[in-house]
């Protein structure tokens, strides 16, 4: 088994969306059902922690400072100070203002990332996960909106080549690991599949992409983190002792650790380190990740 640390002991229902943030040197990280944005410094230790009045999908950084939430009622906006605040406290958020908002009864945002261009990708899903009751939209900086597909299930993990010429995607239930190309519109089309695992893996949840085009995905229910090639090849597998590892990402000052965040609802009988962040150190070397330009 590949050695890994735990960077932060939790107890979150649902944490999700770890993305490292390289002007503040910091990971950021979600818990869906207990609707807070978490930080954490690891060069300092320093955590943070922010209450949203909403369920929280994921939180990425904004190019001028600020968060980009997506939240149950749609995507929005917090200022500099808005991931502030002291673990265990709700912080003080600063200007917080919807981006774009779209009540759907039932429905709630969940996984995000941002492209190489700006753009945010939000995913939503149904709280009793029906069929085709999500979608995957893009939202520009300015609140326009552009609806890729509106008939997935539980929008999950995002992410794009080293070249930007290719977008990953997965829509959990179905167990694939889907492929677009990117056209010059920054919009992608020709879906395919990538990868279709096995019932014995799990389900294909959050992903990452390295700086060699290979792509990280943990597995919910599988225990894991798999990596695979650009050709759709299985070349590394990470097992943890949690059962629901959520989504990873790269972080550090120089890329090379693996973030996973984890979960422990609808566990009966939870691992002592499901709902922490765990980190595998030296794991490879990441992307850069783009801010919202918004």
């Amino acid at each position: 088994m590949t050695a890994f640390d735990v960077a932060i002991r939790a107890d979150a229902a649902l944490g999700e969306g770890p993305t490292w943030d390289a002007r503040g040197q910091r990971l950021i990280w979600v818990d869906i059902l207990g609707s807070r944005v978490h930080t954490y410094e690891p060069l300092s230790g320093r955590r943070t922690v922010m209450v949203t009045e909403q369920h929280v999908g994921a939180a990425k950084p904004r190019a001028g400072g600020g968060l980009v939430v997506n939240l149950r009622d749609g995507v929005g906006l917090y200022g500099p100070s808005g991931s502030s605040g002291s673990s265990g406290s709700p912080g003080s958020p600063e200007g917080f203002r919807w981006l774009h908002r779209e009540l759907v009864p039932g429905r709630r945002g969940n996984d995000a990332a941002v492209a190489p261009d700006g753009a945010l990708w939000a995913g939503s899903m149904r709280y009793d996960e029906a069929r085709g009751g999500g979608a995957l939209s893009r939202i520009a900086a300015d609140g326009t909106v552009h609806t890729l597909l509106d008939d997935v299930t539980v929008s999950n993990g995002t992410g794009w080549s080293p070249d930007g010429r290719l977008m990953y995607y997965i829509d959990t239930p179905t167990r694939r690991i889907d492929v677009f190309d990117i056209g010059e519109d920054q919009l992608p089309r020709e879906r395919r599949a990538l990868v279709t695992t096995g019932a014995d893996e799990g389900y294909p949840d959050g992903l990452t992409v390295d700086a060699e085009g290979c792509v990280w995905v943990a597995f919910w229910d599988g225990g894991a983190v798999r990596r695979y090639t650009p050709d759709g090849v299985l070349d590394r597998v990470i097992d943890l002792p949690v059962r629901r590892p959520t989504a990873c990402a790269f972080g550090g000052a120089d890329l090379t650790d693996l973030y996973i965040t984890t979960a422990r609802t609808g566990l009966a009988a939870p691992h002592p380190l499901s709902g922490s962040v765990l980190v595998v150190p030296g794991a490879g070397k990441g992307l850069a990740q783009p801010a919202f330009a918004g």
